[in-house]
């Protein structure tokens, strides 16, 4: 059991309420025979049989030396097999430290050698990508699947030969503690090396909590589409643990597979992140459109027509802003009534937005979003081995987000964008999510990225890179006109690019930086050579 809590540290759960070991060991004894894990196929597996089979693969990592303490890595898509190995790894007290399944060359490189884990975990589909690069400690890879090659003084083995008697478990050095080290989870790298963020048991319970997510309780499923080296598929498993509910694993978004999964999964809620929500919604009226289990939906961002979303597929939307350093501070309500709010604080957090020298700017006005907390270990415990980026990121005691926010007289937030990605044209600063944000409002639209590419003033000019809906075609003067009314002339686009489909990340987030390191390609529409002119219109 854990030491008495005191009034100091009341704010730190106990291990055995945020520790994966102890949580899990607990749910197995309390219901043993409630499913954690559901399937596409209808199946379904138990806490008790979740929990026996994590203990075994957990004697097989310990019978490969790991131990409390150590970093190991898991490269490798969304699948139970990836879920266990991941709670094995913290069953032993070590550190669960995950590899986007995208990366390769340098970048694969650099997270491998940043965690210096000896041991990985990996699919038989992505070991050939280590074959050229620096391995650096890299000792050992456990592979899921047929492996047809293997690379030079690396050992190698089977994830099925991890199935272990738990028996030859070694018992914990000392008890696992909120405060340890749970996961390091490597940022997208967009403005810099990915950097990895220390996250406690207690960060990810905050960040998972009933104060995250109140609209979750044990009733419900959770369908998971953001992948497990992300922090949007991590907090899922952890929350529903937490919980005693139930997590649906049924593989990537697609849309025509989306509601025939939360059928078969029974699932009451899920995330749709950035599109995902406008595919769904251009789809044309079916009867499955009410013919399902799920019940709630946090859409990020807020799409304009969330109340026709709601009312067209018979559920509550709520949304939320968060990344992987912090723990949800903004949450709104059950359909929230302000249009393109991200909600409002939530309670244990205090929010500032500020200027560039963190001084709070007036309501309503944009600046960068900065965060702290009232309870010990509910924020990240800084950037592994990056000290220079863990002090810029928390100076002056507060963690800079890095994104451009305004909050209303009424207490609410609205995301504008990252502060990267602004554009600056002609004296004005320009939102690129606000102008993606009308694009994308248009029939014809699926999917948007809206990118600065240079002028001959030495400024920006607006570049919007657009998908298709299904079926439909976009003609670049009749957007242009759509777009009129509705953006400031300075944030009209001057190019416009179609393409079949935007490049993603496996977090379904826009390659903004491919299309800048594109700039202007030689199909990219350009209204100047069109001879249409954009004019500010006279105020008399």
């Amino acid at each position: 059991m854990s030491e008495p809590t005191s009034v100091a540290d009341i704010r730190v759960p106990d291990r055995e309420d945020c520790v994966l070991r102890y949580v899990l060991d607990k749910r197995a004894q309390i219901h043993p025979d409630r499913p954690y894990i559901r399937l596409p196929d209808g199946s379904a597996i138990t806490y008790r049989e979740y929990r026996d089979s994590v203990e075994r693969t957990a004697a097989g990592l310990a019978a490969l030396g790991v131990k409390q303490g150590d970093f190991v890595n898991v490269w490798m898509p969304n699948c139970v097999q990836m879920l266990r190995v991941w709670h094995a790894i913290n069953w032993l007290g070590a550190t669960y430290v995950p590899i986007n399944t995208a990366y390769r060359g340098n970048v694969l490189a650099h997270v491998i050698a940043n965690g210096g884990a000896q041991v990985m975990i990996v699919s038989a589909d992505l070991v050939e990508r280590l074959r050229d690069i620096d391995r650096a400690a890299l000792r050992m890879l456990v592979v899921s699947g047929d492996l047809a090659t293997t690379i030079p003084g690396i050992q190698t083995t089977s994830l099925a030969d991890l199935d272990r008697d738990p028996a030859t478990l070694p018992p914990l050095s000392r008890p696992i503690e909120p405060w340890d080290v749970q996961s390091i989870i490597y940022t997208s790298g967009t403005t810099g090396q990915s950097k990895g963020v220390l996250s406690s048991y207690a960060h990810m319970w905050h960040m998972s909590g009933t104060a995250s997510f109140p609209m979750l309780d044990e009733n419900d499923c959770y369908l998971v589409y953001l992948p497990y080296f992300h922090v949007g598929g991590t907090l899922p498993a952890i929350g529903m643990l937490n919980r005693g509910g139930s997590l649906a694993v049924a593989g990537d978004f697609e849309t025509e597979a989306f509601w025939p999964a939360i059928r078969a999964t029974g699932a009451t809620y899920t995330i749709l992140l950035g599109v995902m929500s406008t595919f769904l919604s251009k789809r044309p009226p079916s009867p499955e459109d009410r013919g399902h289990t799920l019940k709630k939906v946090t859409l990020i961002p807020l799409p304009d027509d969330s109340s026709s979303f709601a009312e067209r597929f018979g559920v509550t939307v709520w949304t939320l802003f968060n990344m992987t350093e912090i723990n949800v501070p903004i949450v709104s309500d059950p359909n929230p009534a302000a249009i393109g709010t991200c909600g409002r604080q939530r309670p244990g957090n205090e929010l500032r937005i500020v200027d560039a020298h963190d001084r709070e700017v007036p309501v309503g006005t944009v600046g960068e979003l900065i965060i702290r907390s009232d309870a010990p270990w509910a924020l990240n415990s800084g950037y592994y081995k990056n000290a220079e980026a863990t002090a810029l990121a928390w100076r002056n005691g507060w963690f800079h987000t890095g994104d451009a926010f305004r909050r209303d007289a009424d207490g609410n937030y609205f995301f504008v964008d990252r502060m990267k990605d602004a554009i600056r044209r002609r004296g004005e600063n320009i939102s690129s999510f606000e102008v993606e944000t009308e694009i994308v409002a248009h029939p014809s639209v699926r999917e948007c990225a809206v990118v600065a590419v240079p002028n001959e003033m030495a400024e920006d000019d607006v570049l919007a890179v657009v998908a298709p809906a299904p079926g439909a075609t976009i003609n670049p003067t009749e957007l242009l006109e759509f777009l009129q009314p509705r953006l400031a002339h300075f944030m009209l686009p001057r190019y416009i690019r179609i393409m079949t489909d935007l490049p993603r990340t496996p977090t379904q987030k826009v390659e903004k930086y491919v299309l800048r390191q594109q700039g202007l390609t030689p199909d990219a529409w350009d209204r100047e050579k069109a001879g249409i002119k954009i004019r500010r219109e006279k105020i008399r």
